[in-house]
């Protein structure tokens, strides 16, 4: 098999073997450390525009699933793994990761040094870089490569977007789900706790969502940069005055604190994979939790009427807000069962 490479913006090259559809890509370089769930990597739409490392060595060993992830587009620009497991085995598999990312058209690079790459990142912090059939490239490469910035994430990943409802059984409370790329996991969830969730669209406006006559409003996980979405995020002002329960999540907890006068921040490189430790202050408890992110948002920008909940036990940054003068509160992980279940007590007043 030919060699591929993997040439980072400040000019090292990693050389490979190719997998997937062969093509080249330039993408933002992040990595991820779950050592399972390489299915719901693939399909979430966080990680737009980016070329994901897996720092875990095997991937692919229990095959492609497709119940497990749904029909979706993948929205990342390529996958680079130490090593992919070329005969899975599992009773529910319908094929291998070689032959989804070719159907896909996502290049993968494999049989590189992923502990060194993940050093690099970890050190230098995320950075673009390009998946190449040749170590060298011209000019033009290098500019598109050094040039290279992900715009327009939300609206990419979302399309038109109807509005659908979903009737719980034991519904109470009708919750629209406002999606920013991430809404159908959490419309689930909230179904989940007795909740009739609406999914409106990314495009959606302050009226809109009011239409829909909410008990509560969850705003989704999304990717890109939060301060982009300015739109939106004037939208979502103009509901914290009407006193609705609000939920942010990810993207949602980020543009939320944007509304109400917070800052956010880039990170060196991010939060990605189902062990992120978070510690929440009122409790004292230590999460083990499922994050993608790369920004988050500066604690020293808080308003006074918003108060750090949690913080990331490794680094300290914001994984929480609530909100003191308005019935709303934030999270920057995939909520768990305890979070929906504050939600839920909040739309019951």
């Amino acid at each position: 098999m030919r060699d591929a490479y993997l040439i980072l913006e400040n000019g090292i090259v990693f050389k490979g073997r190719p997998f997937g559809y062969d093509t080249q890509a330039v993408g933002e370089l992040v990595f991820t450390t779950g050592m399972t769930g390489y299915l719901e990597t693939l399909a979430d739409p966080v990680y737009y525009g980016q070329i994901v490392l897996q720092t875990f060595p095997l991937i692919g060993n229990y095959g492609v699933i497709p119940a497990d992830f749904g029909p979706g587009p993948v929205h990342l620009k390529a996958y680079i793994v130490r090593q992919w497991c070329q005969e899975p085995s599992n009773f529910r598999s319908e094929g291998n990761l070689d032959s989804f990312l070719r159907e896909m058209k996502i290049p993968g690079l494999c049989d590189l040094d992923t502990r060194a790459l993940t050093r690099i990142i970890r050190e230098n912090g995320v950075m673009n870089a390009m998946v190449s059939n040749t170590p060298e490239l011209s000019g033009q490469q290098w500019a598109s490569l050094r040039g290279y910035r992900i715009t327009g994430a939300v609206a990419a990943v979302c399309g038109g977007g109807d509005v659908s409802e979903t009737q719980s059984s034991d519904s109470e409370y009708k919750t629209v789900v406002w999606n920013f790329g991430d809404a159908p996991g959490l419309a689930e969830g909230l179904l989940g706790h007795g909740c009739t969730p609406v999914i409106v669209s990314h495009g959606a406006n302050f009226g809109d969502v009011l239409a829909h006559n909410p008990d509560g409003i969850v705003l989704s996980g999304g990717p890109g940069d939060p301060s982009e979405n300015m739109r939106i995020i004037q939208e979502i002002r103009k509901l914290c005055d009407k006193g609705i329960p609000i939920f942010g999540v990810g993207l949602g907890h980020q543009m939320l604190a944007l509304a109400l006068g917070a800052k956010t921040i880039k990170l060196p490189f991010g939060h990605r994979g189902a062990n992120q430790p978070v510690s929440e202050f009122s409790s004292g408890r230590v999460f083990v939790t499922s994050q993608n992110h790369g920004y988050a948002v500066a604690p020293d920008s808080l308003p006074d009427t918003a108060v750090m909940s949690c913080v990331n036990s490794n680094d300290g940054t914001c994984e929480g807000i609530d909100y003191i003068d308005i019935p709303a509160f934030s999270v920057q992980f995939n909520p768990t069962d305890d979070v929906f279940a504050r939600f839920l007590a909040m739309m019951k007043g």
